[in-house]
């Protein structure tokens, strides 16, 4: 049997990069959802209800909206969608992207010599069969007792403005970070053994999303 398409309702690089790697080229489809919407508190129920109300969006545009290629071309057909979202818990705060690079500066001396949590949703929606499935992972990140001059030149290469955490492990962030406790794709924004077993509770196998 054919699978269905696979959706991620994300503009992130670091994410279709990741499932590329495993196989999975997904379709792009950025939900555009406005994540000032939801006020919550807790980060495990944030990241869980962002990812769900990207998938939902990006579920709507699907049957609703005129996409450009090569979205158009799938448009309508079963699929499968992909929401995430992250965020860093620190010292009781929750931290999405920083502000600028004032913001980014003054964050990394909080997170030097410090301990985080990474906590990334995960929404699956299943179109095919009208299920859907909302997870939540959490990585523990240590990071190293960075100096000013290299949290200055971190800041001004620009890598850190667009990340979740202020940090990107698969870029130059990831000389800063000294140990991860938990999954290790999951901080750089999906985690690929989560993906896997919610694949399975849909009743899928993950190599049958493997482009030829």
């Amino acid at each position: 049997m054919t699978p269905p398409a696979f959706i991620l309702a994300s503009a992130s690089p670091a994410r279709r990069r990741l499932l590329q790697t495993v196989g999975i080229d997904p379709l792009v489809c950025p939900s555009g959802f406005d994540e000032d919407k939801i006020q919550v508190t807790e980060p495990a129920a944030l990241v869980s209800t962002l990812a769900q109300c990207k998938a939902e969006a990006v579920c709507r545009h699907w049957h609703q909206r005129a996409l450009p290629e090569p979205l158009a071309t799938a448009q309508g057909q079963p699929a499968l969608v992909m929401g995430c979202d992250s965020v860093l818990a620190l010292d009781g705060e929750i931290h999405g992207k920083p502000a600028d690079a004032r913001d980014a500066i003054a964050r990394w001396h909080q997170m030097r010599g410090n301990v985080g949590h990474l906590y990334t949703g995960h929404a699956l929606i299943d179109l095919a069969q009208t299920k859907s499935l909302v997870r939540c992972c959490v990585t523990e990140v240590h990071f190293a007792k960075v100096g000013n001059r290299e949290i200055e030149a971190y800041v001004a290469s620009g890598e850190p403005l667009n990340c979740a955490g202020c940090f990107a492990l698969e870029g130059r962030g990831g000389l800063f970070v000294e140990k991860l406790v938990g999954c290790h794709t999951n901080v750089i924004g999906l985690s690929l053994p989560l993906l896997r077993q919610m694949l399975h509770e849909l009743d899928y196998c993950a190599t049958d999303f493997w482009r030829n």
